[in-house]
């Protein structure tokens, strides 16, 4: 098996150094960094972890991410505390079987589920997985794109994922709950998707908890009335009032499902943030994509470039835009694959991704 021959080979070169302050220098270095580490059992040291942010090093989110892996791979740590701006990781095998994590704040557990996931897709059986934190939190992906377009995509390529979500968690109180199930997959099929070919549909939700009914109309009905007059396409919006959470939010998705893609948007109230703002923000952001003719949205290329990188076969994407995110990410996976990347555009521009397995 590929995955078995990487692993044979990389354990002769001892721990991989990783720099956490490259690039974009966020938490996902130590995401993706982590979760390769486990999926092929390379030692690594990590260090400068979010040297450039406002609370450097290791936050509640990522050390429960640290956390959860050194509970699945048995793994060996040092360094692993909050604050903490150097760890070293040294993991086992990978055990599948049934998980519970809290990361005890509004911390987005879908961002947990990025170092997670990959390792457990590979795992010799089915894991089930409790997550408590943030499903619906700025600055990361919400639950709804996570289980409406993520585990779609993930679907085609071989990796059979089902999430449902029992409680939201809304910034700053967090408390959310959603469980995941993840069945071993075998081997991932390469992805090509250049063209994304006319517009079919496009779907939505607004909910609100602990809010006005006429908050989530106002959502609802500012989306409905811009893509019907300048996309031209009548949506078809749900409406949620008043859904489980431990405290007020309020949220809008959308999803375009054109004839060989699919793309997600969304957006969160905040205190003395019009509804109609809110609205504004995710249909912008539906209609930059749609002008740029890619096939995926800015988020999903980013997080499907490690399942990508390990797929049978040479993969290639567009995407409508190529951020310093992308290109980090794409940097830490040169650290652990003898991968051949090619980017072709510019910074913040449309562009498109090819990568050669070797």
């Amino acid at each position: 098996m590929r995955f078995h021959q990487i692993e044979m080979e990389n354990s002769k070169q001892g721990f991989i150094e990783i720099d956490g302050s490259y690039g974009e220098g966020g938490g996902q270095i130590l995401r993706t960094s982590l979760a390769f580490s486990a999926l092929f059992k390379i030692p690594v040291r990590i260090h400068h972890i979010r040297a450039g942010r406002k609370k450097p090093g290791l936050q509640p989110q990522h050390l429960k991410g640290v956390e959860a892996l050194t509970q699945i791979t048995g793994a060996q740590t040092e360094g692993v505390k909050i604050g903490s701006q150097s760890i070293s990781f040294i993991p086992q095998a990978i055990s599948a079987g049934e998980y519970r994590f809290d990361i005890g704040t509004a911390g987005s557990v879908t961002l947990l589920l990025q170092a997670i996931l990959l390792p457990l897709s590979f795992a010799q059986r089915q894991s089930r997985i409790t997550l408590m934190g943030g499903t619906h939190v700025p600055w990361s992906p919400p639950f709804h794109y996570f289980s409406e377009l993520l585990i779609l995509f993930l679907r085609t390529m071989g990796i059979s994922v089902k999430a449902t979500i029992e409680r939201w968690g809304w910034y700053p109180k967090g408390g959310g709950m959603m469980r995941v199930e993840v069945e071993p997959a075998q081997e991932l099929k390469r992805v090509v998707m250049l063209e994304r070919g006319p517009i079919r549909q496009i779907h939505g939700l607004c909910a609100t908890s602990l809010l006005p009914q006429h908050v989530g109309e106002r959502l609802r009905d500012y989306a409905m009335k811009r893509i019907a007059g300048e996309i031209g396409i009548d949506p078809e919006i749900d409406l949620l009032h008043n859904v489980p959470a431990n405290g007020p939010g309020a949220f809008i998705f959308l999803r375009a499902e054109s004839e060989k893609a699919i793309a997600g948007f969304s957006a969160l109230g905040e205190r003395g943030k019009r509804a109609e703002d809110v609205a504004k923000e995710a249909v912008d952001a539906l209609e930059a994509y749609l002008e740029s003719d890619a096939c995926l949205d800015l988020h999903l290329a980013d997080q499907i470039l490690p399942f990508m990188a390990l797929s049978k076969g040479n993969s290639a994407l567009t995407t409508s835009e190529i951020t310093e995110h992308l290109l980090t990410n794409l940097w830490v996976l040169r650290q652990f694959l003898n991968i051949e990347i090619s980017i072709h555009g510019e910074k913040e521009k449309k562009g498109m991704i090819e990568l050669f397995n070797k």
